[in-house]
């Protein structure tokens, strides 16, 4: 009886200090993930939610994490906790993507002063719908089952207790910090293409009428014409942006 006990105290030992690997890997990842990490969201709650999500990837990871757990426990604090905050980051680029969107088409279109949105980042209103709505959409189509798969995956790319290459991880990095920046610009296009033509419009009208108040005129069409455009595109552009974040998922670490 003894000596199942001694045997029973040892695998509960290598399963705890597992589930403590995986949850520095998992928790720090949490502070930059969208819609589970927001800084909207409180702390407790994100803290059960890196817990739960560490009760899902331990059992999938920990068989393969005997060997480097054997080599040594102190440079898990660090190695694992890299690993964590490179994961949120770049699953991150994707959410910044829509807050830039919506910062080009509110300045665009003259709204990015009128319905400035006093949230927890400062962002104007247009950026503010794009995001929540965006969130909102990809925790209904399964975001936290991409993030398991994503924390799974990255014990293959990321192994425990090792640091990835500085090479590789600043070319993946710069690659999708430009994807997301070409996917804001292009979310925005509509936004930048109708304030173009709005103020070719505009110019020729003071050209033609100089006497005319042609500000007073144009800022309640360009205000409703982006409110309209908002309204006919933003459906549209959400269903975009979330087919690039399942893209990425599906394959989140293309080109490391």
């Amino acid at each position: 009886m003894n000596a199942l006990l001694a045997e029973m105290l040892v695998l509960s030992q290598v399963a705890m200090l597992a589930g403590f690997v995986v949850f520095l890997r998992v928790g720090a990842a949490m502070a930059l993930l969208p819609a589970f990490g927001e800084r909207s969201v409180p702390v407790r709650v994100r803290l059960g939610l890196a817990l739960a999500f560490t009760l899902i990837v331990a059992p999938v990871v920990a068989p393969g994490m005997a060997t480097a757990l054997d080599a040594g426990n102190a440079r898990f604090l660090f190695t694992e906790t890299i690993a964590g905050l490179t994961i949120g980051a770049v699953v991150r680029f994707l959410v910044m993507a829509l807050q830039i969107a919506g910062s080009i088409a509110a300045q665009s279109t003259s709204l990015s002063q009128i319905f400035g949105g006093a949230t927890v980042d400062p962002q104007p209103a247009m950026g503010h719908v794009f995001l929540t709505a965006g969130l909102a959409l990809a925790v209904y189509t399964g975001l936290h089952i991409r993030l398991t798969e994503l924390f799974v995956l990255s014990y293959e790319v990321f192994p425990p207790g090792q640091l990835p290459d500085a090479g590789a991880l600043t070319e993946w990095g710069i690659m999708r910090a430009a994807n997301a920046f070409s996917l804001a610009f292009a979310l925005a296009a509509p936004f930048v293409i109708a304030s173009l033509i709005y103020n070719v419009a505009l110019g020729v009208i003071n050209r033609a009428m100089p006497q005319l108040m042609v500000a007073f005129v144009g800022a309640p069409a360009i205000t409703a014409g982006g409110l309209i455009l908002l309204m006919i595109t933003a459906p549209f552009l959400l269903s975009v942006w979330i087919e690039a974040l399942n893209s990425f998922l599906s394959v989140p670490f293309g080109g490391f």
